[in-house]
């Protein structure tokens, strides 16, 4: 199991992913920092607003396993297809369950309240507008290309 573990941590293309998810996550507290005033650490954990680390992930290891492996390689295109369902899923389906999750909180407080106080409020920053989406390729990417 140890060997395993070590054969992982080894792989460049896995390493650049981690590498431009943090970084895509470092930034979002710099950009609410910038916002706000407030550093607010939670971004680093949390899902949505900007850059996407979801793109920065997939787009830094798609360009990782390119510039290893080769853009024509078989390995590429399986990463390409992935990451290109991830920033899909991050700026349409995830973003529309946001948007969904925000109305319902709204129904909930115009209609029911004060008689009925849910235990939670739905999440509604789950997903990513496109330049959230594009800001975090680009983070990835050139990650990937730096560390390569």
């Amino acid at each position: 199991m140890k060997e395993v573990v070590l054969e992982i941590l080894k792989n460049k293309a896995l390493e650049v992913g981690v590498v431009s998810w943090f970084a895509a996550q470092f930034l979002k507290i710099v950009i609410a920092f910038i916002m706000t005033q407030k550093i607010d650490l939670k971004w680093f954990i949390s899902s949505g607003g900007m850059p996407s680390s979801h793109s920065a992930f997939a787009c830094g290891l798609s360009t990782a396993v390119g510039l290893i492996d080769g853009f024509s390689s078989t390995n590429f295109a399986i990463s390409l297809t992935f990451t290109l369902i991830v920033m899909y899923d991050a700026a349409g389906v995830r973003r529309e369950a946001g948007k969904q999750a925000q109305t319902l909180n709204e129904i909930i407080e115009m209609y029911l309240s004060p008689h009925y106080k849910p235990q939670y409020k739905l999440k509604e920053l789950i997903g990513h507008k496109p330049t959230e989406v594009f800001a975090g390729a680009v983070v990835g990417i050139l990650i990937a290309t730096i560390m390569i």
